[in-house]
């Protein structure tokens, strides 16, 4: 399976750290095309004391605890066009986009792809392929609820940062696994099942 990840300047790096983290693990992607926005690196920098400036494939992998060599993830810089999720013709199964900003998920309801982000959320859009938009904002206002419905209307999935607590997270980890298992059912991608509703009922004891 080859997938596109899209960091953006929204609070939550930690989210698409970990979800990085379980699809190179996952046994299930072959190729993650990684892209950030221009401010994914500062929010990074500020919420983990990551320095993602001028990122590399070498880079990113230090960043994941992959292994140097590794060739999983393909790094493509905001501003090439010409990059292989920017054409339709590129065989993949969708894009995450991991947090998203409303000022991206905005550009891309209005179709106006500025930058390759946008444009490889265009295309899975256009191609009918999986769009998984994962927005950390709250609270919303009334063009950021109208915008979220014009992209599930085109055929957008819109999974907010919103993780349960019915596993009893214990630490911040915790909750972000519960989500970041989320984003990985909506491709049937294998993981961890631990924090997964059982319909086992608990006693008032419990």
């Amino acid at each position: 399976m080859e997938l596109t990840v899209a960091i953006t300047g929204a609070s939550g790096t930690i989210y698409a750290h970990r979800t990085l983290q379980l699809l190179a693990a996952s046994g299930a992607v072959e190729t993650i095309n990684l892209i950030m926005s221009g401010t994914a690196a500062t929010v990074a920098q500020v919420e983990t004391g990551t320095n993602l400036r001028e990122p590399t494939n070498e880079k990113i992998n230090e960043w994941l605890g992959l292994s140097s060599d590794s060739k999983i993830i393909r790094f493509w810089r905001l501003d090439n066009f010409a990059a292989k999720p920017s054409s339709g013709s590129n065989k993949q199964a969708g894009m995450i986009i991991v947090p998203c900003s409303m000022g991206t998920l905005g550009s891309i309801a209005s179709g106006s792809g500025t930058n390759l982000i946008h444009r490889a959320a265009d295309v899975c859009l256009k191609e009918g392929r999986k769009l998984l938009l994962v927005p950390r904002e709250t609270p919303f206002n009334a063009i950021h609820l109208e915008n979220m419905l014009k992209l599930s209307r085109a055929g957008a999935t819109i999974l907010p940062a919103s993780p349960g607590f019915y596993h009893r997270p214990e630490t911040i980890d915790d909750l972000v696994d519960h989500l970041c298992f989320r984003i990985l059912d909506q491709f049937d991608i294998p993981h961890s099942r631990r924090t997964q509703w059982t319909g086992e009922e608990v006693s008032d004891a419990e």
